[in-house]
């Protein structure tokens, strides 16, 4: 989620004719990210950003679930242009009532950080 008062952002849910999203979502993986964190964690020590989204504390450590909900939202082809190399630069994926955006942190590894976003900045057609 944006700190309020900064504009949603407009992504396009976009996949090439090409891609197999089921080994796609086989070679992602969530790494996390010291900005959205305020406590440790393997992503480093906590830096956050001021205008981030900060990570729920019930999901520290679980790089395992947060791996599992990226991997079911490239394997429902809920993913974003642009493509960087093999990856979407976003994902999106919606638990227990709240979405979340994966993105790309890392084009060689397929690796990516996520944060809740609101209904208001998710793609036309999710």
């Amino acid at each position: 989620m944006r700190t309020p008062g900064r504009r949603p952002r407009r992504h396009q849910v976009f996949v090439p004719p090409d891609v197999d999203l089921t080994l796609l979502a086989s070679r992602v993986q969530y790494i996390g990210s010291a900005e959205h964190k305020t406590y440790p964690s393997s992503a480093g020590p906590p830096r956050p950003r001021a205008d981030a989204t900060k990570c729920d504390p019930s999901l520290h450590g679980d790089f395992a679930q947060l791996t599992a909900w990226l991997r079911d939202g490239v394997a429902q082809g809920r993913v974003g242009a642009p493509w960087e190399g093999d990856f979407p630069r976003y994902v999106w994926t919606m638990h227990g009532g709240t979405w979340y955006e994966g993105r790309l942190v890392n084009s060689g590894q397929g690796t990516y950080k996520g944060y809740e976003i609101r209904p208001t900045e998710l793609p036309d057609g999710l």
